[in-house]
């Protein structure tokens, strides 16, 4: 980019980055809080978002940082492996994804099912919003979905009783309350600014005029004491089959998420679209970083992605300088920060948590049939009941089931022809052994001394079960004047071994 250019947009890229970071910010701090993580962790994330992973991204437009997707599952590595062992698990989910980006798989992470990935994020929406309402209340969340929601009563009768419980849930109810106003009749003018902002903003002034002893944000003064570098003898953890699993689980949730995102980036505005193994590769180097300095994992996220492509953004500088006015904001105003109530953030992600249940999409899947819309429901319910892995494995297994029922499909029919005696054995789908009983039973009516014609142009796949069937019903009948004919035409790839011509069974 040459300096003429550059003059002619940085005024519009430093509006556009000044917009993505006033949304950021109160995300960043929020979702370190669900991911039961210090403010300051996500925060750290959003930085190296935005000066490193902007920098090097595939997808220009596309801003990057802790997301929402990812906070159940940071919950639950930290809670039972702790703090300390999320840096080897990002060090390794990084790793696999600057691999991925580097061996060309990056298209490869977008053929996950449309009804998981939505299903995926509408669990997690529930569970952030079952943890994150007893956070409003000045309390700490519960270990799993169902006992959230079985403690939200008792969580309830104890803010009414003595304490700054009630005060602390008036002031997250306050922030929902402001951000669903804002989105509803939000003016033209004034569109820029961020709901979020505005919420936690307002609250944060009404907390201080009242001067309310609620539960405030913790945010070093200096930035380097919430700095936690990865150890050498934790990578030793690795070994581990648990931490394992966990950073194959965020490197493909990170991914899946990522490219998701960049391609609906990719359809909100006309220039330079997005290069999907390069955004991998430089959201494995961003959270490989991250694992080195202890924050929290990061994937491209829509919310600050789109308030960035609505701003006016034509280049990857906004995401940058998003990334400086985060370090710059830490190091000369963290006092704002530490005024900031808990439950205000705790607010924004119940307010997050409610968007990604998309009854809009779930309700679009009904165009492709009754399936997805079930596959969406079970991978949110199984998630919500167990654990994130095991309801996205629940997900996919039943989309698999659902191929594999798609692939076994065959429609079969025995027609009279107008010559006399012959008939014709009409095979639609795929002939595989599960379909040899009923082959079988349809050929078991056959009259005494017919011609039976089997064209196979109209079958995507045969298999040698149901060829030795048809063979051996040839040769079995051919005593009593039958013939039958295999017509291979149109079908030369989609056998499993080759047809042989033996007595009584003609080739054409």
């Amino acid at each position: 980019m040459g300096t003429a250019e550059l003059k002619s947009v940085l005024p519009r890229e430093l509006l556009a980055s000044v917009v993505v970071f006033l949304v950021a910010l109160p995300l960043c701090m929020g979702i370190a809080i669900a991911s039961g993580m210090p403010p300051a962790k996500g925060l750290i994330t959003g930085i190296i978002g935005g000066l490193v992973v902007g920098w090097l991204a595939g997808s220009p437009l596309q801003v990057s940082g802790p997301a929402a997707g990812l906070a159940v599952l940071v919950f639950e590595v930290v809670r039972e492996h702790g703090m300390a062992m999320l840096g080897p698990i990002l060090l390794l989910a990084g790793l696999l994804q600057v691999l991925a980006g580097r061996f060309k798989l990056g298209c490869w992470f977008r053929v996950t099912a449309p009804a998981v990935v939505y299903g995926m994020l509408a669990g997690i929406g529930v569970l952030i919003v079952l943890s994150q309402v007893h956070v409003m209340f000045d309390g700490g969340p519960k270990p799993s979905g169902l006992d959230n929601l079985i403690g939200f009563p008792a969580r309830l009768i104890q803010a009414i009783g003595p304490g700054t419980g009630l005060q602390a849930g008036m002031l997250g109810l306050g922030t929902i309350v402001v951000m669903w106003l804002w989105d509803k009749w939000r003016p033209t003018a004034l569109r820029f600014v961020p709901g979020a902002l505005l919420g936690v903003g307002l609250v944060t002034v009404v907390s201080l005029a009242f001067a309310l002893q609620i539960k405030r944000v913790e945010v070093p003064a200096n930035l380097a004491e919430a700095i936690d570098w990865l150890r050498p003898a934790d990578l030793l953890s690795l070994a581990d089959p648990g931490i394992l699993i966990a950073a194959f689980a965020v490197a493909f949730i990170a991914s899946a998420e990522t490219l998701l995102s960049a391609a609906a980036v990719d359809r909100m505005h006309n220039g330079p679209r997005s290069d999907f193994d390069r955004e991998l590769t430089a959201q494995g180097v961003g959270n490989m970083l991250c694992g080195l300095l202890g924050a929290l994992p990061m994937t491209g996220v829509i919310v600050r992605s789109s308030a960035n492509v609505q701003a006016g953004a034509r280049t990857r500088l906004s995401a940058v300088f998003h990334g400086v006015w985060l370090l710059a904001f830490v190091l000369l105003l963290s006092s704002v920060l530490q005024s900031i109530p808990v439950a205000s953030l705790a607010g924004v992600l119940v307010y997050t948590g409610l968007k990604l249940v998309d009854l809009k999409a779930f309700r679009g899947l009904g165009r492709y049939g009754r399936m997805p819309m079930f596959t969406y429901a079970a991978t949110a319910v199984a998630i919500i009941f167990t654990d994130l892995l095991t309801g996205v494995l629940i997900g996919f297994g039943m989309t698999l089931a659902k191929l594999a029922w798609k692939a076994s499909r065959l429609k079969v029919s025995l027609v009279d022809l107008e010559a006399e005696g012959e008939m014709e054995l009409r095979l639609m789908g795929a002939a595989t052994f599960l379909k040899v009983p009923m082959l079988t039973r349809i050929l078991g009516t056959v009259p005494h001394g017919s011609t039976v014609h089997v064209p196979l142009n109209n079958l995507s796949y045969i298999d040698h079960s149901c060829l030795e069937l048809l063979e051996e019903w040839g040769r079995a009948n051919a005593a009593t004047g039958s013939r039958l004919i295999i017509e291979p035409r149109g079908l030369k790839r989609r056998l499993e071994g080759r047809l042989r011509t033996t007595a009584g069974l003609g080739s054409a």
